[in-house]
């Protein structure tokens, strides 16, 4: 049962008896080790982004009362191999005054950072590729690059909509970046670590999103507009510029473009099943499981809003991270850090009895009493309504001939 419930405990303890077999020295059986673990990480994110290309026109197909892919292979599985193959295969056209050498770097960019953000993602107890100390500000640093990529694809291919597209992003990132990174301090002010196993092993009796379900609201709408998914779309909001930063790019350029935004969809939502709903811990079935589950339950999430909502404009973009996100989150973290020091004042630990009570009950109150003034203090941007005025169009009469005129 070992094989089910911890693979990759037994296949990495096999793999190292192999090698160590050879007569390798350490330092050489690790490097193989995380060679062969990243390889799989690269694998497993690529079956993933074609898997979620799939499930997500699928899903929206259903919202909006269609059918879907339904003639590559069975139940359209095939059609994201069918897509890639188009996608590789279609001439690479570079605009005449580009400057294509940032041009050609910035999907590649973009994309890199997308891969290493699973270095430290914790799918079992015993499958993370490297458990870093600071695995949380590791993400957070990683994330921030795919910013610099988006605006050298909008600024490099000299195209109008493409550099606003890029402005767009800049702008947009940064801002949600920061209720993103404030909604997490909270937790990891109550777990005392920044390494993602340990916030993992401290849901052990208690899930984080029942102590701060604010927080998780404000990281799951920030994190959404961070990997530039509807309603927060706009870098690409295709009915205002095109297509935004990436205009100019398509056949392999575009395939990288796409590659990188279903892996972040998926990175983001192991992200939130990591730090809110206790990861892989899970009763009965395998840890690794009940990652996949949680993370694909955030997939749908995130699939669902996008077949739901309708983009926001550029305004209440803006308006939503700045008057609305940003406090809220700094209220919750100051809330918070009131109930940690409580709790470390009489020594009460989530791994005990009376600090669950005492951190579920408190931080209960605190979150009711932050929606209580959110909804007491928010008030609705008035938008200016304007009476339309239909005026009829006079009839034209029409021209006489010259007998007419004459009276003939």
């Amino acid at each position: 049962m070992d094989i089910i419930y911890d693979p990759f405990r037994v296949i990495g303890d096999a793999l190292r008896g192999l090698l160590g077999g050879f007569g390798l020295p350490d330092w050489a059986v690790q490097l193989i080790m995380i060679v062969i673990g990243v390889s799989v990480l690269v694998v497993f994110a690529m079956l993933t982004m074609m898997f979620l290309t799939w499930l997500e026109r699928k899903l929206i197909a259903r919202i909006q009362d269609r059918v879907g892919p339904n003639r590559v292979g069975p139940l359209g599985l095939l059609q994201p191999v069918a897509d890639m193959v188009k996608l590789f295969t279609k001439e690479f056209i570079i605009p005449t005054n580009a400057d294509k050498v940032i041009y050609y770097l910035a999907p590649i960019i973009f994309v890199i950072p997308a891969f290493m953000v699973f270095a430290v993602m914790p799918f079992d107890r015993h499958a993370i590729i490297s458990d870093l100390n600071i695995g949380w500000l590791y993400i957070v640093a990683i994330g921030s690059t795919s910013t610099i990529a988006l605006l050298m694809a909008g600024w490099s291919s000299n195209n109008k909509y493409a550099l606003l597209g890029g402005m767009r992003a800049v702008a947009q990132f940064v801002s949600y970046e920061i209720p993103q990174v404030l909604s997490v301090v909270g937790i990891l002010l109550l777990v005392g670590s920044l390494r993602m196993g340990a916030i993992v092993e401290a849901q052990n009796t208690i899930w984080f999103v029942l102590l701060q379900p604010v927080a998780f609201v404000i990281f799951l709408l920030s994190t959404i507009s961070e990997i530039n998914r509807t309603p927060f779309d706009l870098p690409e909001a295709e009915s205002e510029i095109i297509a935004g930063y990436h205009t100019e790019y398509g056949a392999i350029g575009f395939a990288l473009f796409s590659l990188a935004e279903f892996i972040n969809m998926f990175a983001a939502s192991a992200l939130a099943a990591t730090i809110f709903f206790g990861g892989w811990q899970g009763p009965i079935l395998p840890g690794w499981l009940w990652f996949l589950i949680k993370s694909y339950a955030m997939v749908f999430v995130m699939i669902w809003l996008r077949g739901t909502l309708p983009r926001l404009r550029v305004d209440q973009l803006m308006n939503f991270a700045w008057k609305v996100l940003v406090p809220l989150s700094l209220v919750n973290l100051t809330l918070a850090g009131v109930g940690v020091s409580v709790m470390n004042y009489y020594g009460w630990q989530l791994s005990s009895l009376p600090g669950v009570l005492f951190a579920f009950g408190t931080f209960l109150v605190f979150n009711v009493i932050m929606v209580l003034l959110f909804l007491a203090l928010y008030r609705t941007p008035k938008v200016e309504r304007r009476n339309v005025v239909l005026v009829k169009q006079a009839s034209k009469s029409r021209p006489q001939t010259p007998a007419a005129a004459s009276g003939r």
